[in-house]
């Protein structure tokens, strides 16, 4: 899939689309923020649901419900949240399937067999894992952890694999869906295969989205620039890990080219790491003077303060992972001085207070310990 050349926008045509299939940017991106309707509001996503499972942490959190599940999506609507996160591919017979991972692990006989998803079919990714079919067993999931050991995909509440029609039909239609577009790091792409993985995901998000607010997102810059130029309806957010990590792209490499890219291509917004936001808090400002919306993901958004610091920033949301516990603290942290208490309700303080002075303080001192 190697191309050197890259990809000319302009030589791609435009989606042809139904307009009553889908309300134009039923999510709508102001200098001001992220807008619902005609609030302007600090935004708390689920990541991948009601969190990503991380299966060696003793966090009984990161292994409660499956990923990318419809479970683990409910689970995460019955919080006061805006969005859920999650990652799209397209199996090899053109049907977009929720996964992370760009492989995936069963075991048989003691030998772990590995599968791209791209390489499966619609039956054989839905062959792994819970079935929902009664009496029937999938094959062992298996997931592969950073540091390379092979594990059991072993959560306290199962899901099966599901399908973004599924997702659609069957999660919380009041939640907003943030869409990763998921493809591999290490390879790069050929435009005609992302433009063909492109109008199968449209394909179904413009036949069952309804007036479900949706974003789509993408580390892969040209897969980001696409969307955008083949649909109307939807805001498009380029993810970067905001210089944290350093890749052959350099488009990827810095919230300056993740700028550079929105503003070229008439992309909505950005999604960074927050570590490459607190190490440059500097450029909060420069990415709102360019009209963008900018959200954050990371291990730091599960930390409370950490997301008060950036709602003091003027960042418009963050991806959790600890979403009952970060949309607890964001009711009370966030919460309009001027808001009507109900009666009998009493007012308690709790948000700290910060001087201007104290604030830019923080926001010097913050780089230094991130770093």
């Amino acid at each position: 899939m190697a191309l050197t050349a890259a990809v000319h926008i302009s030589d791609v045509p435009n989606l042809d689309q139904v307009p009553d299939k889908a309300p134009l940017y039923a999510t709508r991106f102001s200098s001001q923020g992220i807008e619902i309707g005609r609030t302007s509001k600090f935004l708390v996503v689920g990541h991948r649901g009601n969190g990503m499972n991380l299966l060696q942490s003793a966090d009984r959190r990161m292994k409660a419900v499956k990923e990318n599940s419809i479970l683990s999506f409910n689970a995460a609507a019955n919080y006061p949240i805006d969005f859920i996160e999650f990652d799209v591919q397209v199996t090899k017979d053109d049907c977009p399937v929720i996964f992370h991972d760009d492989f995936i692990l069963t075991q048989h006989n003691g030998t772990v067999y590995e599968r791209r998803i791209t390489e499966l079919s619609l039956a054989e990714f839905l062959s792994y894992g819970p079935q929902r079919e009664e009496g029937l067993a999938g094959k062992p999931l298996m997931r592969k952890t950073k540091d390379g050991k092979i594990v059991s995909w072993t959560v306290e509440t199962d899901d099966s694999a599901c399908t973004l029609k599924e997702a659609f039909e069957k999660v919380n239609p009041s939640i907003g869906f943030n869409i990763e577009l998921k493809f591999d790091d290490h390879i790069v792409y050929q435009q005609d295969y992302l433009i063909h993985v492109l109008k199968a995901v449209l394909h179904v998000v413009l036949e069952y989205a309804k007036g479900r607010p949706i974003i789509f997102s993408s580390f892969q810059p040209d897969a980001a620039l696409l969307v955008k130029n083949l649909q109307t309806c939807y805001p498009v957010f380029f993810l970067t890990n905001g210089g944290t990590e350093i890749y052959y792209d350099v488009r990827r490499n810095s919230l300056e080219e993740a700028t550079k890219l929105c503003v070229e291509g008439g992309l909505e917004g950005i999604v960074s790491e927050v570590k490459g936001i607190f190490r440059n808090p500097g450029l909060v400002n420069k990415i709102k003077e360019s009209k963008l919306s900018l959200l954050t993901y990371g291990k730091l958004n599960n930390v409370p303060e950490a997301v008060y610091m950036q709602h003091l920033m003027g960042i418009d949301g963050v991806i959790v992972d600890f979403v009952e516990q970060v949309t607890e603290a964001v009711c009370k942290l966030v919460k309009k001085p001027d808001e009507i208490l109900l009666e009998g309700e009493e007012k308690v303080q709790n948000r700290p207070q910060f001087s201007q002075r104290e604030l830019s303080f923080l926001l010097k001192l913050i780089p230094e310990l991130i770093q």
